[in-house]
């Protein structure tokens, strides 16, 4: 098949997918973004911003002549629905663990015909992962770690960052509800739950919202939970955890572990 077979003009209307074509060399397919991008940083100032998240500029889009539109998850279904009605061809991700964005990786990177550079890629990243995981594997002493990924209702950490916990060598303090692929079904209705479970480690990553560590001691009974007495809360920003892509898998990991080893230099 010759190379001007392979998708030209693509939108990626969350970050992973721009993040992904980027680190391929493949940016110049790129002719749209999702307003939330921020890896990498030069995407911002060369691709023109047509969608949030849950909302996009579907008239700029067709402006745009997609060849490929990708998103993620149910939460853009309607968006796709909107866009395929307009004729344009849609490929939404929907994964929610470590190695669907392995997967992920791999579609994307042979959807555009750069198989070899795909494959020396997730290549990379798996023997990075794997790696973490095998040197985490051999330490007996696991810290339980209670992610917050919002506060207002409480939500606790989606699949793949449980996953990440896990290979960075935490525990997760939630496992039960990290596997719920939906926000609302990983809601904490009584936070004296968390209190309850007694974590080791609080990390924060409030989706577009700073975290601010101090506020978790105000909450009530919470200054009575390990992670805080032990000043073991910490924030690791949602640009490199809470997008299921690369950046999940290199700076997010990096963070989770950094977290986990300074909790057992002061245990």
């Amino acid at each position: 098949m010759s190379r001007d077979r392979f998708p030209q003009r693509i939108v990626c209307m969350t970050e992973e997918t721009v993040e992904t074509l980027y680190l391929l060399g493949e940016e110049r397919r790129i002719v749209g973004i999702s307003g939330f991008t921020v890896r990498p940083p030069r995407a911002r100032r060369e691709k023109p911003k047509v969608s949030a998240f849950t909302s996009a500029k579907i008239d700029r889009i067709l402006e745009l002549e997609p060849d490929l539109v990708f998103g993620f998850s149910d939460l853009q279904a309607d968006i796709a629905r909107e866009l395929i009605a307009r004729g344009v061809d849609v490929y939404v991700f929907n994964h929610r663990t470590v190695d669907g964005i392995f997967d992920m990786i791999t579609r994307v990177g042979y959807l555009v015909g750069a198989v070899q550079r795909t494959d020396a890629l997730v290549g990379e990243l798996a023997r990075r992962v794997d790696d973490v995981r095998e040197r985490n594997g051999r330490i007996a002493d696991k810290p339980l770690v209670y992610f917050e990924e919002w506060y207002d209702p409480i939500i606790t950490g989606i699949r793949w960052v449980a996953e990440l916990i896990e290979i960075a060598g935490g525990r997760e303090c939630f496992p039960e509800k990290s596997r719920a692929s939906l926000g609302k079904d990983r809601i904490v209705a009584d936070p004296m739950e968390v209190v309850a479970r007694d974590p080791d480690i609080v990390i924060g990553s409030w989706c577009g919202r700073r975290f601010r560590p101090e506020s978790v001691a105000e909450r009530p009974g919470w200054a009575d939970v390990k992670a805080v007495r032990g000043g073991h809360v910490h924030e690791v920003k949602s640009a490199i955890i809470l997008q299921p892509g690369p950046a999940a898998l290199t700076d997010g990991l990096d963070a989770l572990v950094e977290i986990v080893e300074h909790w057992r230099r002061q245990s």
